[in-house]
């Protein structure tokens, strides 16, 4: 453990920027939610009913978790219900850039030359994510106090927030010792994360029929942080289940890291073949081979998530019509008259936002294969820096397309209306461009900043879920892509918008390449 005050430290420099963000921007969501609920509900008889139908409403309970009680506290928890998912992808990911990704890039065997022992990087990665993760509940905990809501509950919320973020980082930490590189890193602990996700999702929706699988949100980490139940009956065993799943999952990455070499993973990476086949000897071929994974899994995904979305839809009218009063806010929230375009026109940016994480993450495996070093044996042949980047850029583009257009296929088809629905999916591919050509910028002025690109996305999130609920200026909520997206099929389809936002990504991603083509590779 030698050395691991002094790693930290670097961690805190490095991501100084990165951990405030993410740290304030999921901490202060809930009392957004606070303030929003005080706008949207002028009776507390409003509140009462809504809080009533939501509780036994399938799509909801699906999406956010279990709603016990019609407090606006618990209503604030119930509404938050997604964020878990986000501080655990946080953690995870924090986790494996300052370990698994350090490591393939060959700086933690340039640590190792120092005096620093061999858990070090793990411990101080480690100390380093659950200590923004408690500060995070810290400031879940006191903002909402400082609201006048009730301390225990308060005190309960920020608990969920921190055990989340515990033991995601340990999920995070076994699964740099499980694989051989940072991507393969990323994508054990991410499914890992979705896992758990449709468990407790499974498990909820469950309880509200006979209940015989509701035992499976027992199962999920991100079920645990549900059934402490803040603001309600304040259960603090499954918050010390989570602790104790915690250390066993620290404890269980420190022996693996003692059964594997330095620069290796317990799962050894195949050898090919001596020479490449007649398949892969083009830029777009060889892209194809590293893409098709993400291609194929997010695709997937998201037809499962517009299998959920138009499952749900019939719940949503039916919740509407039990409930005038919940109707009109349902309408209100989505813009339009009608409950369930409103619906729809709710879902489909936050489709956009997700497939934005999939453009983002495509896009700057162009990063990943510069710092590998895989960039510079590539162009050391014929080929030109615009074909390389190029081959990564067009999946950073059609991949996303793909994935929305699955989404809205899926979902038209239980709705019934697929022209409709693929048409409300495919309105947001421009804005998801938008930010694919801010990340190939980012690599082509500022490699070491090309993270910066998921700050981006986080910030287009917070806009979308807290901005209307905050009144936010205009100007403030036009910085986001999807703010210019219309708003279908709440509103008529317009072009002109899609068009703007196309050119600005070509804009952004032509200035992209254009200046990684005049720097230095690497």
């Amino acid at each position: 453990m030698t050395g691991t005050g002094k790693l930290l430290r670097l961690i805190l420099r490095r991501d100084r920027f990165v951990l405030p963000a993410w740290v304030l921007g999921l901490g202060l969501l809930p009392y957004i939610y606070v303030t929003g609920f005080d706008t949207l509900f002028s009776t507390d008889q409003e509140r009462i009913g809504y809080a009533h139908i939501s509780a036994a409403n399938t799509g909801f309970v699906a999406l956010y978790g279990p709603l016990h009680g019609d407090s606006v506290g618990e209503l604030v928890v119930w509404r938050g219900g997604f964020l878990p998912v986000m501080v655990g992808l946080a953690a995870l990911l924090t986790v494996i850039r300052h370990t698994r990704a350090d490591e393939e890039a060959g700086r933690t065997e340039l640590l190792g030359a120092t005096v620093v022992g061999r858990f070090a990087p793990l411990a101080a990665a480690l100390t380093a994510t659950m200590a923004a993760g408690l500060a995070m509940g810290a400031v879940v905990a006191a903002t909402l106090i400082g609201h006048g809501l009730p301390a225990a509950g308060s005190v309960a919320l920020g608990t969920v927030f921190a055990v989340t973020a515990g033991f995601f980082a340990g999920v995070g930490a076994v699964a740099a010792q499980i694989s051989g590189g940072a991507r393969g890193a990323r994508t054990i602990a991410v499914l890992v994360l979705g896992v758990s996700y449709v468990l407790r999702m499974a498990g909820d929706v469950s309880a509200l029929g006979d209940g015989t699988l509701g035992w499976l949100a027992w199962l999920s980490p991100l079920g645990w942080g549900h059934r402490i139940f803040p603001f309600g009956t304040d259960d603090w065993g499954p918050a010390a289940l989570a602790v104790l799943c915690t250390i066993l999952t620290v404890a269980g990455a420190g022996y693996l890291l003692t059964r594997r070499d330095l620069g290796g993973g317990l799962v050894a990476g195949r050898l090919g073949p001596a020479t490449a086949a007649a398949s892969l000897r083009s830029p777009v071929a060889l892209a194809w081979r590293l893409h098709r994974g993400l291609l194929i899994g997010w695709t997937a995904g998201f037809a499962a998530l517009g299998l959920i979305f138009g499952a749900v839809a019939s719940s949503v009218v039916a919740l509407a019509e039990d409930s005038a009063g919940v109707g009109d806010v349902f309408a209100r929230i989505g813009g339009t008259d009608t409950v369930l375009d409103g619906y729809f026109a709710t879902v489909a940016p936050i489709c956009g936002v997700i497939a934005a994480c999939y453009a983002v993450q495509a896009a700057l495996r162009l990063r990943d294969e510069e710092q590998s070093g895989h960039a510079e044996a590539i162009l050391s042949t014929d080929v030109s820096r615009f074909a390389w980047a190029g081959s990564h850029l067009i999946f950073a583009l059609i991949g996303p397309a793909a994935a929305l257009l699955a989404e809205g296929l899926m979902a038209g088809l239980l709705h019934g209306d697929v022209a409709l629905l693929v048409n409300a999916a495919v309105v947001q591919i421009p804005a998801v461009w938008v930010l694919a050509g801010l990340a190939m910028l980012l690599i082509g002025v500022l490699p070491r900043l090309a993270s910066l690109a998921w700050a981006a996305i986080a910030g287009c999130l917070a806009l979308m879920m807290a901005g209307p609920l905050l009144e936010l200026d205009q100007l403030v909520l036009d910085v986001s892509p999807f703010t210019h997206v219309p708003r279908v099929p709440a509103v008529a389809f317009t072009g002109v918008p899609l068009l703007v936002l196309t050119l600005i990504a070509a804009a952004l991603g032509g200035a992209g390449l254009i200046a990684l083509r005049r720097r230095d590779i690497g």
